[in-house]
């Protein structure tokens, strides 16, 4: 487990962004955390950090966006996820099976489906506004990918 506190977004994005750089799809990049809490602003550093030059923004609507970098990085919103047909229906699976980095936000709605090898990144609000707790577990989360 690795715990980093963030001061602000651009911390979380420059810490995300170097994250990024050792991840190896595929992957599930899981995250929990409340409205607000960074996760949007973590995903824009992984997007970063895997060469992708495109505006990310929430999948809110959408469900999934898909960026393509040095790697592609397919961003899920699961917050209206409630069934394992609406999960189907999001392409969670099959976007697994391409190899790609799968950065999920509301995961607590897909704990059931989530891979052995998932990499669960829990943000908090800290002692401030913009001040963000971030601790990463998953085998050898940390350690195996970037820094």
């Amino acid at each position: 487990m690795q715990k980093v506190v963030t001061e602000n977004a651009a911390q979380t994005e420059a810490f995300a962004a170097q994250f990024a750089k050792g991840l190896q799809g595929p992957v599930v990049v899981a995250f929990f955390g409340g409205l607000g809490a960074g996760k949007t602003a973590f995903t824009r550093g992984l997007a970063k950090g895997l060469g992708i030059t495109a505006d990310v923004s929430s999948p809110t609507f959408a469900l999934v966006h898909e960026y393509r970098g040095e790697k592609t990085l397919y961003h899920f919103d699961m917050y209206r996820v409630e069934t394992w047909e609406d999960l189907y229906a999001t392409g969670f699976f099959d976007d697994y099976e391409t190899g790609g980095i799968l950065a999920c936000e509301w995961s607590e709605n897909i704990e059931a489906a989530l891979p052995e090898n998932t990499i669960r990144v829990t943000i908090e609000r800290g002692a401030h506004d913009t001040q963000r707790i971030i601790t990463i577990e998953g085998e050898g989360a940390y350690e195996n990918y970037g820094d």
